[in-house]
């Protein structure tokens, strides 16, 4: 079967995912310096608007993403629910650190992943046929992931944020985070048995991300010139903002193909190793474990290597003949409901091209778009500054060519494999 050999492709994707949507997070520590989370959240929002439309464009142009979309216009609608679920969770998340601060906060919406699993056996009969074997590795890789990110929340947690009194409202939003994180998989997973393309499918993502996050903010944050004002105030700061929102689409793109290829219970808890990244530029970059004694040290490193463990352990869960076919009974269920021509999806579902013609075939406004991202990025970059914290530049660095390593391998075996595809 040909999903055996997309196992590996996979994995890759998902680990890749992890380190960038990891990285991503190292902007929002100019929450800090006194910047409104609802200005930063809508600043890396404007950055993942404007990378979800420049990179479809940069690998396939934009005639191919419309035509595709085209011929699944029922997934549109999937799309935009997906981007306004991501926006909601977002936003629950800022709550969530308001009260019971990042390190608490973070391990329990990561719990997403085993809300994921339970979505993928229930709709989409992922693992149906898998062995005892499988089963383990899938759950209990999972399980592990959570526990060992819990260890490390737990780990760092200040004392200010034990004495919280909003300490109940922060668990409830970070576990509806994880909620509609998790299902927010759904829609993704409905596209891919489809035969959509990741690249398509998150230029309709984002409408409704940008436009519900948009929403929120002017409801919650005071009013459009309240938010105005606030832009306006960390004008000095938006590039690191926008360029965060660059790295988490570059995860995310490396998180829907782990997603096409192995399925949301197998994709989910690998992308999750991103806490294990976020840590790595907490601590090396930003210093935020200094101080901490040895018992907390070693809480830390038990938890990274239970997760390190869990995500090894889903990595060797390869799909047996057995589940490839439940699968495709799904892939044809999806076909049949929505009129699609099954073997089209199923090539798809392979990484395989149906259409040779429809290779990348770029019209001059693709050209102008790039040039538009490139232009908002040198006008950003013009009036920025570093921001005021403290950081090791040589960690900092370190990690920068990590992620390029990973960034080059995996886009690259993508691109020989599938084409993007």
């Amino acid at each position: 079967m040909p999903g055996h050999s997309m196992h590996g492709l996979g994995v890759l994707c998902g680990i890749a995912a992890g380190a960038w949507l990891g990285a991503a997070e190292a902007p929002t520590k100019l929450v800090t310096t006194g910047l409104s989370p609802y200005t930063i959240s809508l600043c890396m929002v404007a950055g993942v608007f404007t990378a979800r439309w420049t990179f479809p464009t940069l690998l396939r142009g934009t005639k191919y993403v419309f035509e595709d979309l085209l011929s699944k216009p029922h997934l549109l609608a999937w799309a935009i629910l997906a981007g306004a679920l991501w926006a909601v969770a977002n936003t629950l998340t800022v709550f969530a650190i308001r009260d019971v601060g990042l390190a608490i906060a973070f391990p329990l919406w990561n719990a997403n992943s085993l809300i994921g699993i339970l979505w993928g056996i229930v709709l989409f009969k992922e693992l149906r046929g898998a062995s005892a074997g499988n089963w383990a590795k899938v759950i209990l890789g999972a399980l592990a992931i959570v526990a060992g990110a819990t260890t490390l929340g737990f780990s760092t947690i200040r004392s200010a944020n034990a004495s919280s009194t909003h300490a109940v409202a922060g668990v409830a939003a970070a576990l509806g985070a994880s909620l509609l994180w998790g299902t927010m998989y759904v829609p993704y997973r409905k596209a891919y048995l489809s035969g959509m393309n990741p690249l398509s499918f998150v230029t309709i993502f984002t409408v409704g991300e940008l436009g519900t996050m948009f929403a929120l903010s002017i409801g919650l944050a005071g009013g459009f010139h309240t938010v105005a004002g606030q832009l306006f105030a960390a004008r000095h700061f938006v590039f690191w903002l926008f360029l965060g929102g660059f790295c988490w689409v570059i995860g995310d793109l490396f998180q829907q193909y782990a997603t096409k290829y192995i399925g949301i219970g197998r994709g989910i808890p690998l992308s999750n190793t991103n806490q294990l990244w976020g840590l790595a530029w907490g601590a090396l970059v930003f210093g935020e474990l200094a101080g901490l004694d040895r018992r907390h040290q070693l809480s830390i490193l038990a938890g990274s290597a239970v997760m390190i463990l869990g995500a090894l352990a889903i990595s060797t869960a390869a799909a047996s003949a057995e589940e490839h076919a439940s699968t495709n009974e799904v892939l044809l269920r999806e076909c049949n409901r929505y009129n699609l021509e099954y073997h089209r999806a199923l090539m798809a579902q392979a990484g395989i091209e149906h259409d040779k013609q429809a290779q990348s075939n770029r019209q001059w406004w693709d050209y102008l778009i790039v040039a538009l991202a490139i232009g908002l990025f040198v006008w950003f970059a013009w009036g920025a500054t570093l921001p005021p914290l403290a950081m090791n530049m040589s960690w900092a660095a370190g990690l920068c060519v990590l992620l390029a390593i990973l960034l080059f391998g995996a886009g690259w075996t993508l691109w020989k494999r599938t084409r993007f595809f």
